[in-house]
């Protein structure tokens, strides 16, 4: 049942409580359309005037859920922006193996030309005179066989010389061609990474600004909200019994996986972010792996698209849980129906529900 405890130390009842610690302490600090207290009315006699009206929970429902839409936004940015760069490595990667398969092709073609000089330069001191002529004005019939196999060999190495000059022009032609599709490649990815940039910092910028203009006393309501919100979403899915399908054993890999992810509790999200010092939600599940010797894509849409996917109920530790219809969020499962995430800017790594957030799938980096 559950993760090995002497690994993951998280008793069934003990994350549980820590869990719902958690969602009711830890919450989205966040952005949006501002909803602070209205300016207060001067007093008929102007000396006096009126406390700030207090913001209604419904109008901090509202913030909520702008926050929400804007963390989600600079969220699905994030995942382009780091599908961008994880491309234009690739890119660079291969631009620096065809360049090298380039210089290889021109010293190799530079090799033949002159193999091919000499050639010529020999038969030009031997009077001009091709090898078969040479050979039909012998007298000797010794020497006219042996001859005739020379020039035979002579004319597949001529032939040979040639059609590696050719097929060596053909490759560098070719590199050349490819070389150029990537630095196409290479600067189309640049702005798209550069427009993800853009749109992250315009959401993250807009979330600040929001919850600048609410009062202390607001932002702690507003966070009562958010942790409410999460704990009603958590408690629905244990409602359901989910857990008692759930009794999957972690794997070796899978143990170190969450070992790493632990470790990082507390450290700071960052979009783009991939360690030791801040994290962003696929940079710590694709690090939490690399660290178990298993390599799994950068982001989550693509963990999303290319790991196997398996049933919520057949899940266990170091599984990794997607979130949101456009996949644009995951976590870490680590048992008893908990979670190890990065959430969002100005947050810190830490343990969640697994039921907290819509969850869209669990996929598995070490199937098979």
């Amino acid at each position: 049942m559950g993760p090995d405890r002497r690994t993951l130390s998280l008793g069934r009842r003990s994350v549980l409580v820590a869990v719902t610690v958690v969602c009711a302490v830890t919450v989205l600090a966040a952005p949006g359309t501002a909803f602070a207290a209205p300016e207060p009315s001067p007093s008929p006699s102007g000396s006096a005037t009126k406390s700030p009206t207090p913001v209604s929970n419904k109008d901090l429902e509202a913030v909520r859920e702008k926050l929400e839409k804007l963390y989600h936004s600079a969220a699905v940015a994030t995942d382009e922006y780091n599908a961008a760069e994880e491309a234009a490595e690739k890119q660079s990667a291969q631009i620096v193996a065809l360049a090298k398969k380039i210089v290889q092709g021109q010293e190799r073609l530079a090799e033949l030309k002159k193999r091919a000089g000499a050639a010529a330069a020999a038969q030009y001191r031997s009077g001009g005179l091709p090898d078969e002529a040479k050979l039909m004005l012998s007298d000797d019939p010794q020497e006219f066989l042996e001859g005739a196999g020379r020039v035979l060999q002579g004319e597949r190495a001529t032939k040979g010389l040639l059609g590696e000059m050719t097929r060596t022009q053909q490759d560098l032609e070719q590199y050349a061609k490819d070389a150029s599709a990537q630095w196409q490649k290479l600067e189309a990815g640049r702005k798209a990474k550069a427009s993800a940039q853009k749109k992250i910092e315009q959401q993250i910028k807009a979330a600040e600004q929001l919850e600048s203009r609410l009062e202390k006393e607001e932002k702690e309501r507003l966070a009562e909200l958010e942790a409410e919100a999460a704990h009603r979403a958590q408690t629905a899915w244990l409602d359901s019994g989910i857990l008692e399908d759930i009794k999957g054993e972690a794997s070796e890999e899978g143990r170190k996986a969450v070992e790493y992810a632990t470790e990082q509790l507390g450290k700071p999200y960052e979009w783009g972010a991939e360690g030791p010092k801040t994290y962003d939600c696929s940079g710590l599940t694709s690090q939490a792996w690399a660290s178990a010797g298993q390599g799994i894509p950068r982001t989550s849409q693509e963990q999303w698209k290319q790991l196997k996917r398996i049933d919520v109920e057949d899940m266990r530790p170091g599984d990794l849980i997607i979130y949101n219809a456009d996949a644009s969020h995951v976590a870490m499962y680590i048992g008893d129906g908990a979670i190890i995430h990065a959430p969002r800017p100005g947050r810190t790594v830490t343990v969640a529900g697994a039921g907290s957030m819509p969850i869209l799938g669990v996929v598995r980096p070490d199937a098979g």
